[in-house]
């Protein structure tokens, strides 16, 4: 999901601020789970996946947020 910094910055957000590291293990959750639907792991009808996949989407972009935030 961040591509662009190091897994050490990633850290360093997680231990700096409380509300993004929640998010973050957030995130990593739905993921998977997106993940697992569209492979036919984890039984989700379309409604359910369009509506994870929209909550993971609004995650990431609070996350960024979230980043930039932290790091000015």
């Amino acid at each position: 999901m961040f591509e662009d910094r190091s897994q050490s910055d990633v850290d360093s957000l997680m231990k700096k601020s409380t509300e993004f590291r929640q998010l973050y293990f957030h995130h990593q959750e739905l993921d998977k789970k997106v993940d697992d639907a569209e492979h036919g792991i984890l039984p989700l009808g379309d409604n359910e996946l369009t509506q994870m996949k929209r909550e993971k989407l609004v995650a990431k972009q609070r996350l960024i947020r979230l980043a930039d935030d932290i790091q000015a």
